[in-house]
């Protein structure tokens, strides 16, 4: 069919009708955008943004070189959670926080026998987002778990899995999260974005440094025990 468009008028209504329909999206648009995640995953996501701030990570020089690991901030003036083997015996430690700002940090308190927890505390020039703990007797097999770290130097990486297993004997949490070398001091998180333990170590029979699917953390109740014993020696800790 041919259109002639004699008035400018006509030409008009033709550019801003062809304008509308190419470039302005319909609402069917905007209810994609909005539907674009699951509710599992807005879940997950939501998790992510709400426990980041009050995750640090940490760099400490050893003799081997730098290790490095995750920790999790616990009082506004700057006391952290983490795996004692991430700053055992170093001569110097790094904090980074979410914002970026690096911090120097010193030991507080250190706990070993495998069940290794430390408390490193930092001069924080910024305010801090605390991490919340969740009740680690209520954790069941199967349920949902994220683990929240820094693996090989990559920054605020998360992963999901489920709780594998609970080593009673041990006390460990056992997790397909993916957990890998940086991970240690970090959030083992459920789904209401609280800590319910404290990632620790992988199983590696072959020696591989890498993650094959079998995580271990330490429950987030002998985290919290832990840290309310040292706050009894260290009145400074608040």
């Amino acid at each position: 069919m041919y259109i002639n468009i004699k008035t400018s008028l006509a030409k008009k209504l033709l550019f801003f009708f062809i304008f509308f329909n190419l470039f302005i999206p319909t609402p069917s648009f905007y209810s994609c955008a909005q539907n674009q995640f699951t509710s599992e995953e807005k879940s997950f996501i939501d998790i992510y943004e709400k426990i980041l701030p009050s995750t640090v990570t940490i760099e400490a020089d050893i003799d081997k070189g730098t290790s490095g690991g995750t920790g999790c901030i616990i009082t506004k003036s700057g006391v952290i959670l983490t795996s004692s083997h991430v700053i055992e015996n170093s001569r110097n430690i790094q904090v980074t926080t979410h914002s970026g700002k690096n911090y120097s940090a010193i030991v507080l308190a250190i706990l070993k026998n495998k069940n290794d927890l430390a408390l490193i505390k930092i001069n924080p020039k910024e305010d801090l987002q605390l991490a919340k703990f969740g009740n680690s007797d209520e954790v069941k097999v199967g349920q949902r778990v994220l683990a929240l770290g820094c693996p090989f130097g990559f920054r605020d990486t998360l992963t999901v899995g489920i709780v594998s297993r609970i080593d009673y004997e041990r006390n460990k949490i056992q997790t397909d999260a993916a957990i890998n070398p940086g991970c240690s001091g970090g959030p083992l998180l459920n789904l209401k974005g609280e800590i319910i333990g404290i990632n620790q170590s992988i199983y590696n029979p072959d020696n591989n440094r890498s993650n094959i699917g079998i995580g271990f953390a330490l429950p987030s109740n002998y985290a919290v025990d832990f840290i309310a014993k040292a706050k009894k020696k260290l009145a400074h800790i608040n």
